[in-house]
């Protein structure tokens, strides 16, 4: 006798669901593109600072109320760099609740990583703990901003004059983000934002260093660009990291639409909270005031003892239905395998609570509100009756 399955017409259509992803590029329409780079095939000029490399720069200058910036190919480059061309040695301030890039280009300059926990709310560094953190071998803060919230920009800068330190902004998530009307890469002596494929803005990969000094600028020019000071003369040890022409162009193209897509993504996350607020056990990021912010990110944090499941539980049941969270960020990045031992990731719990907990939701411009609420309903599948 052959026995026969029976699924109902609804639960097909959801095993067969496409795939949400955590993430979707932003993209002009590619006749935009094509148009931008036909040149290109008349000149052959591809890299080495070429007409779509100063365009792009003339044009985020103006985006970003920036006097200064410096292209690269990708954001890792950009900090590494920008922190080898302030000649710093010792100890640097910053927060392990980061990309594991933040605390790779500290330590790849020789510099030693002295981590500062976050505050719960907007889970930026907490500056009333900075301060303790000093010694005479401190010579920067590296804070970072998180999710497109940012940092208390006013205490940092504060504490920077008081101890005579450099304040080198990882601003990987706040591209476009203004704090009371003003650009937020116009704070610290520098800023680094990355122009990765998964960003709020790309060129593909890509990233930049905005920064005040225009010495400082030369120096970084050279250490991007092999420590070349002119056709003859090499005067210091630097490597390669120059943005090429199609990664220019495609940041030209994409500049045009960063605005609206800034304002979709707002309404998704508009959606999102309508769906999670006031939910026990579900925590939500504070909304910033006086903040423009870009939405980079849709973080929740959950609290098991009151939602009633874990965050690795929530995680592998959108998993099931084809949905695609991220930990992020996690492992905090002073707890990674690469540097055991080297750190006590006690000495910053409430990061370690936070990483232990939060996910980040699927969220793009082109994300349909049916999608959000049907993320949120697999989440409050698993609440706590």
């Amino acid at each position: 006798m052959i026995s026969i399955l029976f699924i109902p017409c609804n639960e097909r259509k959801r095993k067969v669901k496409k795939k949400i992803l955590v993430t979707r590029s932003s993209m002009p329409p590619k006749e935009e593109y094509y148009k931008e780079i036909e040149e290109l095939w008349g000149s052959h000029w591809l890299t080495n600072m070429g007409v779509k490399h100063n365009k792009l720069e003339d044009e985020l200058k103006q985006y970003l109320e920036v006097e200064n910036i410096s292209l690269f190919t990708n954001g890792h480059m950009a900090l590494e760099l920008c922190l080898q061309a302030m000649n710093l040695k010792g100890e640097v301030i910053t927060t392990p609740f980061t990309f594991i890039s933040t605390t790779h280009a500290i330590v790849r300059n020789g510099l030693t990583p002295v981590f500062c926990d976050i505050n719960p709310k907007d889970f930026t560094i907490d500056v009333s703990k900075i301060e303790d953190l000093i010694t005479d071998r401190t010579c920067a803060i590296v804070p970072v901003h998180v999710y497109g919230n940012i940092c208390n920009v006013e205490e940092i800068e504060r504490i920077a004059q008081k101890y005579n330190l450099k304040v080198i902004y990882d601003a990987a998530h706040a591209f476009g983000v203004k704090y009371k009307g003003r650009g937020v890469a116009t704070y610290g002596d520098a800023s680094m934002f990355s122009f990765h494929a998964t960003k709020v803005y790309n060129t593909i990969e890509g990233g930049a260093v905005c920064f005040r000094d225009e010495e400082f600028g030369k120096s970084l020019y050279r250490l991007k660009n092999f420590g070349i000071k002119n056709e003859e003369v090499i005067d210091g040890i630097g490597a390669n990291a120059k943005m090429n022409e199609f990664q220019a162009a495609m940041g030209i193209c994409n500049l045009k639409y960063v605005n609206e897509e800034i304002k979709k993504r707002a309404k998704i996350v508009e959606r999102y909270r309508e769906n999670l607020e006031n939910i026990e056990g579900i925590q939500l990021t504070e909304i910033q005031s006086d903040v423009e912010t870009n939405y980079a990110y849709f973080p929740v944090v959950f609290h098991e003892k009151e939602f009633g499941a874990t965050r690795n539980e929530v995680y592998n049941k959108l998993k099931e239905h084809n949905i695609y969270s991220r930990k992020y960020f996690y492992p905090l990045t002073n707890s990674c395998e690469c540097y055991h031992g080297r750190f006590n990731v006690e000495n910053t719990p409430v990061a370690l609570h936070i990483a232990n907990r939060v996910l980040t939701l699927p969220l793009y411009a082109e994300l349909e509100f049916g999608d959000v609420d049907e993320i949120c309903r697999v989440i409050l599948s698993l609440h706590r009756a």
